[in-house]
């Protein structure tokens, strides 16, 4: 059951976990260990991101370089394993408030970003 858009989602992952680890660790440093902000800053680009590739893929792009962008590339640049991983030690922790907070940032951010890029998308580029 192997076929060549398995290699183009292989691809895009290997290449997404890179961008992923390098910007996750590199806004983490940047603002310190307060907070989880390098999983919500992946998780709220890679939302925005694929709120303009989804409609410019739909429309132009051919399905393989969908699976390697979208699937593969996006799929392993957003996190929500880590994103879980991060609250579930926020909440073990007695630091409710930073759980809720993660949780509440990152669905709001996440989500928001992929409307607000939808929006753009459809007003900007498509016309």
């Amino acid at each position: 059951m192997f076929s060549s858009t398995l290699l183009y989602i292989g691809f895009g992952g290997f290449f997404g976990a890179i961008s992923r680890f390098l910007i996750a660790s590199g806004v983490q440093k940047l603002f310190g260990g307060f907070f989880p902000v390098g999983t919500l800053s992946v998780n709220v680009i890679g939302s925005f991101i694929i709120g303009i590739a989804a409609l410019y893929f739909e429309q132009i792009v051919a399905p393989e370089y969908r699976a390697f962008f979208i699937t593969g590339f996006l799929g392993a640049l957003t996190t929500f394993s880590t994103f879980s991983y991060e609250t579930t030690m926020l909440i073990e922790q007695s630091a409710y408030y930073k759980a809720f907070l993660n949780i509440t940032l990152n669905v709001f951010f996440s989500v928001g970003a992929t409307i607000l890029a939808m929006v753009l998308f459809r007003k900007v580029i498509a016309g």
